[in-house]
């Protein structure tokens, strides 16, 4: 298939760039699981490796053919000057491509833990920033999964995606259940339950010596953990802290821990 020059905004098959929602892409006609959009030829490569099938690509002229390089001739690449461009999108392309992507089915959370031996659940985690920095280091310190709850943002939401630097697509995910459910198949995974959250009972970090199987707990911005995940947990871990000081942002907290427990 060759490169498509813009001629008319209009032309439907450029719906998926013009001025679309992460919510309206999840519900994107013609696609099974809705879709996503890939920021910058790394994130595409990321996607790619990771076995994400595009449905079409964005470039400015002089990306068209490290677009080509990645996706192929089967794949249409849309291309235009950059002010076009940014008509249709709403946005300036800094980074000179994006694609729609197929969103992948998520896979079952018994799949995921069968072989990890360190987990990230996230709870009602609403800042994609905060979601997309936690998979970063996830992906650099090191956990074998991420859990999300149903009331965390979308991973694939597209400012996760661009924080995360594509990690989102390297790291294995999935939503989860509720807690009674989730509770019963870490145990039976054999896990231990650790959660991030300031009570008086909280063991410290220095303190805390990590088990074969740990799924780390963190929670939402300000209100920290519920309550159902509190009393899920075999162990509430804190950061021990200095000047006064009694917590971190949830992306900080979670590369500390992360590092500390590895």
């Amino acid at each position: 298939m060759s490169v498509i020059e813009i001629a008319d905004l209009t032309d439907p098959r450029l719906a998926d760039y013009s001025h679309q929602t992460d919510v309206a892409l999840r519900k994107a006609r013609g696609t099974e699981h809705g879709l996503y959009i890939a920021e910058s030829a790394l994130v595409l490569e990321r996607a790619l490796r990771a076995g994400h099938v595009p449905r079409s690509v964005l470039a400015l002229g002089n990306t068209v053919d490290n677009a080509r390089t990645l996706v192929g001739d089967e794949v249409p690449i849309f291309s235009g000057p950059g002010e076009l461009l940014e008509e249709l999108t709403g946005y300036i392309l800094h980074r000179g491509l994006i694609a729609a992507m197929h969103r992948p089915a998520l896979p079952a959370p018994e799949e995921l833990l069968r072989d990890a031996r360190r987990v990230v659940i996230l709870e009602n985690v609403a800042d994609p920033t905060n979601v997309g920095a936690i998979f970063r280091s996830v992906g650099a310190i090191g956990a074998d999964a991420v859990l999300v709850t149903p009331r965390c943002s979308d991973p694939f939401y597209r400012r996760a995606i661009r924080v995360s630097m594509g990690t989102v697509l390297q790291v294995p995910w999935t939503r989860l259940g509720d807690w009674t459910s989730t509770r019963e198949l870490l145990t039976a995974s054999g896990f231990h339950i650790a959660a991030m959250a300031l009570t008086p009972d909280a063991v410290s970090l220095r303190d805390f010596a990590a088990p074969e199987k740990l799924a780390l707990v963190l929670g939402a911005e300000g209100e920290g953990l519920t309550d159902e995940a509190l009393e899920a947990a075999d162990t509430i871990l804190q950061i021990p802290m200095a000047h006064g000081i009694d917590s971190l942002n949830v992306a900080a907290a979670s590369a500390v821990a992360m590092w500390a427990l590895a």
